[in-house]
């Protein structure tokens, strides 16, 4: 009995041995994965540090422009991130005010000398021509997103001293401070931080230097102008394209939307390069992005800063970043002597209180959901049916309240999961949509049907709701 008693012991001490083994090997490789994955954080922090310090140290100064005092005063010069260990988080919201510059020598008083007994007009690397390309982004630590607005260079409003013009005219004008001051009148007396000026020259080689980036090529576009030595010769589909394919997706324009059409394919590029490159080893890749492009960059923002704003974009959630267009229409023929985008200055009393926190009379309207009744619902087909396929889907928005349903131009791009588009920037209207459905995903931008309020850009998960919203009792 005591030998059974001592072997039993004996097997229970061991089992208990070995147990502890276990854990105590466990406990160890838990450790050893936290160590290296902590020391993996650590290179990657100390290697952009490096690198930073490199180029802050080695590196001509990313702003080009010389301001005066009066100019720097239209822009907010407090400190927007943190000191020498915190160099990569925000410390409060920015406004960066993003202008892309398609210059060629008729635009600047002195072209270089190489241009002037050419046959055709190149591109010029200058920031002293027409801003092609005007955004105005938010990134916000506080509600955690980032908001784009992007607005149409042909947008008719007072520029200070020089009367009523388009807005790209006032760069040419007065610079980046001048643009700064018209954007923030036009805006309701939105504040800019920041700027970045970016040449068409550098923006090829800035899409090189990430990677290229895949898109969908939304139709065949084909242009050619001999004067400017531009060709654009794409074909449809979903593709990778590398710089001078992707700039060509970019300047297209030729099609019944016009610059308004360009916005939209800007925005589809933008939000697939986020995609793409907003990831800790792009940030620790940033200074050297920066030396292939930084001669045609000018920008007020330090390299510190523009680590600190990519950190914030690589912690954003991609559905908390959103794409949005001023309000407004086309001017119609004869209007005026010129083509103009003519702003609604109601619509962008609301979009700036919703989404860019200013106060205004509109910002209660802003917090409250459109009326269904009244709200423009606009459905874009992708799955290559025939409009029938759709009837259920109008039928059931109908037994929910939604009055003005219509059929516009389909979407190109086949989608697998159906993205109900906040066309004016209304993202509560949207997800309220969605939760009528009950399928899709909510996006606020602006590529959707522009006369619209929400487009339903309809997918393939449609074609799996269509039997039941058949069975529910909306046939």
């Amino acid at each position: 009995m005591t030998i059974q008693r001592s072997s039993a012991e004996e097997n229970q001490s061991g089992k208990a041995s070995k147990s502890s083994r276990k854990i105590s090997q466990n406990s160890t490789s838990g450790r050893w994965l936290w160590f290296w994955v902590g020391m993996s954080g650590i290179a990657m922090v100390s290697a952009t540090a490096g690198a930073l310090l490199a180029v802050s140290l080695t590196s001509t100064p990313l702003q080009q422009a010389q301001l005066t005092p009066k100019d720097e005063a239209a822009f907010d010069s407090d400190r927007i991130s943190g000191g020498v260990l915190r160099f990569s988080e925000l410390t409060r919201p920015v406004n960066l005010l993003v202008m892309g510059m398609s210059v060629l020598p008729p635009d600047i008083q002195n072209p270089p000398e190489d241009t002037k007994n050419l046959k055709y007009l190149p591109q010029v690397n200058s920031f002293d021509g027409l801003s092609d390309v005007m955004l105005l982004v938010k990134f916000d630590p506080e509600t955690k997103k980032i908001n784009m607005l992007s607005i149409p260079r042909d947008t008719r409003t007072e520029i200070e001293g020089h009367g009523v013009k388009k807005i790209n005219a006032a760069n040419v004008d007065g610079g980046p401070a001048l643009t700064a001051r018209t954007v923030s009148n036009l805006l309701g007396g939105a504040g800019i931080d920041r700027y970045i000026r970016i040449n068409v020259l550098g923006v090829a080689k800035l899409i090189d230097a990430l990677g290229g980036v895949t898109v969908y090529v939304p139709k065949n576009m084909k242009y050619q102008d001999d004067s400017q030595h531009l060709y654009i010769n794409l074909k449809a589909g979903k593709q990778h394209l590398n710089g001078d394919q992707a700039l060509q997706l970019l300047r297209f324009r030729h099609d019944e939307l016009g610059d308004i059409g360009r916005i939209q394919r800007q925005q589809m590029v933008i939000r697939a390069l986020m995609d793409q490159t907003l990831n800790p080893a792009t940030v620790a890749q940033l200074p050297k992005v920066l030396d292939v492009v930084k001669e045609h960059i000018d920008t007020n923002l330090t390299v510190e800063e523009l680590v600190a704003l990519m950190g914030f974009g690589v912690r954003t959630n991609r559905s908390n970043m959103q794409m949005l267009m001023l309000p407004g229409r086309f001017s119609e023929k004869g209007e005026f002597d010129a083509s103009y985008w003519l702003p609604n200055k109601n619509g962008i009393a609301k979009l700036m209180a919703q989404h860019f926190g200013l106060d205004s009379e509109q910002e209660q309207l802003a917090t409250t959901t459109t009326d269904p009744h009244s709200l423009r619902v606009a459905i874009q087909d992708s799955t290559g049916g025939d409009r029938s396929n759709l009837q259920p889907l109008i039928r059931a928005l109908e037994k929910s309240g939604y009055r003005n349903v219509y059929i516009a131009k389909a979407w190109g791009e086949p989608l697998d999961v159906t993205h109900i588009v906040a066309q004016q920037g209304d993202g509560d209207s949207a997800e309220s949509i969605r939760n009528t459905l009950g399928f899709g995903e909510v996006r606020v931008e602006s590529t959707g049907n522009l006369g619209s309020d929400v487009s339903i850009q309809v997918g393939k998960d449609w074609l799996q709701q269509k039997s039941i919203l058949e069975k529910s009792g909306t046939k």
